[in-house]
């Protein structure tokens, strides 16, 4: 069985997790993209004039090799394809992933939906026979979905829900139960965020709520890997930020062990000798880094939006409850919600490690039950049959 994956996005971290290797009898072939690239192509060609033809974001996720690329199932992430050769797609938020959709959930209130010619082309592709299966990496992500399908005649909508199902990221348990560590001020807990969109995961909250509590005398420990990485929306973060917090670590190395970046395995192998994850996230669709943090038995601090609280809840780790929409999304659109929103970040922050420093032993309970619900949730083997039976279903 020949399986497609984007060869300009084959070994993206998405496709690792969810597509690639998972089934040890398939190939998995590097497909050519000849439709987007045609598009990127006059997209640099207008953005080097100063008149870009698209916005960049609706260039993405669109798929049409005109059936030259010859393999069994095409597989995409987030993407959708126009060709007649049989495909299925992983999604984190919803299908078509196109800007006018996505700003759609953010805020308050939905935005009206409004059916451009690429809008209708990319929900024909979804009804297409071609289309085989919409996989939706949470509950979370298929509400959404279902809630835009509602705009949809009841026909096209119904042909689309047919094809939609959740199946969760697989993880493998990483150690077979949670460490059992004693902690002091020779020996601090340590508490571990990772990810390059520092400011979009709460970093700015992190750091001003462990300098509290470091002032306070907590016997705590910061570790960072971060490419501090600025983003145009959540957080709304500056240089000025960028700056701030690089002061700010480059300061406290006696309490901050900071790496802007480092190979996965080794990532993996620091978030074992920690002893507490946090994910304290203004926007994530899902956490992937929190699957990994669960499978060493590390219990994470992190918000309650989107897919976060069917992954992560109160038995296996401490949810930060935050102002959000009835979709699960944080509320950041105007200055005031940001602010807002970081105060619910910070506070919750500081009030749940001072309780984690009054009774730590509840971080190995915690870790033991989040072990517990990678293996019951997670499990590699039930992934793989699930997409065994998926791919034999798009080529019978």
């Amino acid at each position: 069985m020949k399986i497609g994956v984007l060869a300009y996005r084959f070994d993206y971290y998405t496709n690792l997790r969810n597509i690639l290797y998972k089934l040890p009898e398939a190939e998995y072939v590097p497909v050519k993209d000849w439709y987007s690239f045609a598009r990127r192509v006059a997209l640099s060609a207008n953005n080097r004039l100063g008149r870009p033809l698209f916005p960049t974001f609706d260039l993405n996720n669109q798929f049409d090799d005109f059936e030259i690329n010859k393999v069994d199932v095409l597989h995409f992430s987030n993407g959708i394809s126009y060709g007649r050769t049989p495909w299925v797609s992983h999604f984190e938020t919803l299908l078509p992933r196109f800007s006018g959709l996505m700003n759609r959930y953010r805020g308050k209130e939905k935005q009206p939906l409004e059916l451009s010619p690429l809008i209708r082309k990319g929900f024909d592709s979804l009804q297409s026979n071609a289309c085989k299966r919409i996989i939706a990496w949470s509950e979370c992500a298929a509400e959404m979905e279902r809630d835009l399908l509602a705009e949809l005649p009841s026909d096209a909508r119904d042909r689309i829900l047919e094809k939609l199902v959740v199946i969760h990221p697989s993880q493998e348990v990483l150690s077979e139960k949670a460490p059992r560590r004693q902690y002091d001020a020779e020996n601090p807990i340590r508490f571990v965020l990772v990810g390059a969109a520092f400011f979009r995961k709460g970093g700015k909250e992190i750091l001003r709520a462990f300098e509290t509590l470091i002032n306070d005398g907590l016997p705590i420990k910061l570790v960072l890997v971060s490419s501090l990485r600025l983003e145009p929306y959540a957080a709304a973060e500056t240089k000025p930020d960028q700056d701030w917090a690089r002061e700010k670590i480059a300061q406290n190395p006696d309490w901050i062990e900071y790496y802007e970046q480092l190979p996965h395995k080794d990532v993996l192998k620091l978030i074992g000798s920690c002893d507490v994850g946090l994910l304290p996230t203004w926007a994530d669709s899902y956490g992937l880094s929190m699957l990994e943090c669960q499978a060493h038995g590390c219990p994470v601090i992190s918000t309650d939006i989107r897919a976060l609280p069917e992954i992560n809840n109160t038995e296996c780790g401490w949810l930060i409850r935050v102002p959000k929409n009835d979709l699960g999304e944080a509320l950041y659109s105007t200055p005031e919600e940001r602010a807002k929103l970081s105060q619910h970040i910070q506070a919750g922050l500081e009030a749940i490690i001072r309780g984690i420093v009054e009774e730590p032993g509840v971080i190995e309970a915690k870790g033991n039950l989040a072990i517990a619900r990678i293996r019951q949730f997670h499990d590699p083997e039930d992934y793989a049959e699930k997409l065994r039976r998926i791919y034999a279903d798009a080529i019978a």
